[in-house]
């Protein structure tokens, strides 16, 4: 039987938020995850290819992962909001999600922006089994939204990330509670040229575990 592969139009504060709904590779899902995208004013989507890898290696785990866009992206109703209501965007899809899967655990993940996003939700969602963040951007000084969290969390970066450095992920990481686990992926640059390969393998390595 071939898997489930659904696109949505999910009602959200600003508007209809298209939306795409895949489950797993094989197999009945084991978990739920929400993945969000990075920044929209800078071509960010939800058909990036640093979410679309994320996406698949979480379904390879054994996910049904539900990717959108933000307010104003393509399809997604509404204008830019400056992070605040990209949030509130997220919370209703995983919200639409838990309802869609209530009996699954739910995880959320997301790349740069995305991962602040995640990151935010995840210290108000104790109920959350996982977040992963993706290139999180250390050149955003505001991190006051990272504690408390008893959420586990994994942040997976690029060893040549021009928005943090190998040295400053590490000093922002050590200083969270969890701890959270850090992963570094060699590659070129924030998005992980030359190595998505590498990169979708510890997206499944750090999911592996989930349940």
């Amino acid at each position: 039987m071939p898997r489930r592969i659904e696109t949505h139009r999910i009602a959200g504060p600003a508007g209809a938020l298209e939306a795409l709904l895949e489950e797993p590779e094989s197999g009945e899902p084991r978990f739920a995850a929400l993945v969000c995208h990075p920044h929209p004013q800078h071509g960010g989507t939800m058909h990036n290819k640093v979410v679309y890898r994320l996406a698949r290696g979480l379904r390879t785990c054994g996910a049904v992962v539900l990717r959108f866009n933000y307010r104003g992206v393509n399809l997604s109703e509404g204008e830019y909001d400056h992070g605040v209501g990209e949030t509130e965007d997220a919370r209703t899809c995983l919200h639409w999600l838990s309802e869609r899967y209530p009996a699954l655990p739910l995880v959320i993940a997301g790349f740069s922006f995305g991962s602040r996003i995640s990151l935010r939700i995840a210290s108000q969602r104790p109920d959350l089994r996982q977040c992963i963040a993706v290139g999180f951007p250390a050149v955003y000084k505001d991190r006051s939204y990272l504690e408390p969290c008893t959420v586990p969390r994994t942040f997976i970066h690029s060893t040549n990330d021009q928005f943090g450095s190998v040295e400053e992920l590490t000093a922002i990481v050590n200083e969270l509670s969890g701890p959270p686990q850090l992963q570094f992926v060699p590659a070129s640059d924030h998005f992980f040229a030359d190595a998505l390969d590498a990169y979708e393998q510890k997206v499944i390595e750090c999911s592996a575990a989930i349940s």
